[in-house]
């Protein structure tokens, strides 16, 4: 049983990368696929499919690297927000990661977003990772 579905995530994500996988397969959510989506729009892994594989689905992403030197394209990813101690950020305390270079994911009351989006959108919410 897991106890943090998002922090098991990112932690596929990161064991993968490290391994220099290709393919990496996590059980879905909705939230998952909402990280997924994101993840896809801001250049940080190469592809997704949802399959409807089980009880609930599995989302199967192919992560991106440099085509010459290999390097990852997410150099890393970390959660912010745990189920221990919750970290929430109003619109006017959501920071820059790394000075725009990274993306902060923010789970608000209008889905889950970057926190460039949230600021345009003048809301705050809970913090739920980094990436860079």
């Amino acid at each position: 049983m897991v106890t943090d579905p998002i922090a098991d995530y990112l932690t596929r994500i990161r064991n993968a990368v490290q391994a220099k996988k290709k393919v990496v397969e996590i059980p879905a959510s909705n939230l998952k696929k909402d990280i997924t989506r994101i993840l896809h729009e801001k250049g940080y892994i190469l592809n997704y499919k949802f399959l409807n594989e089980g009880p609930q689905g599995i989302i199967k992403i192919a992560l991106k690297y440099h085509p010459e030197t290999k390097h990852p394209a997410i150099k890393e990813i970390q959660r912010i927000s745990k189920p221990g101690l919750r970290k929430y950020a109003g619109k006017d305390d959501l920071t820059r990661v790394l000075n725009g270079l990274g993306v902060a994911l923010v789970s608000t009351s209008q889905g889950v977003m970057t926190d460039k989006e949230a600021r345009t959108k003048n809301i705050g919410g809970e913090l739920l990772c980094y990436v860079y």
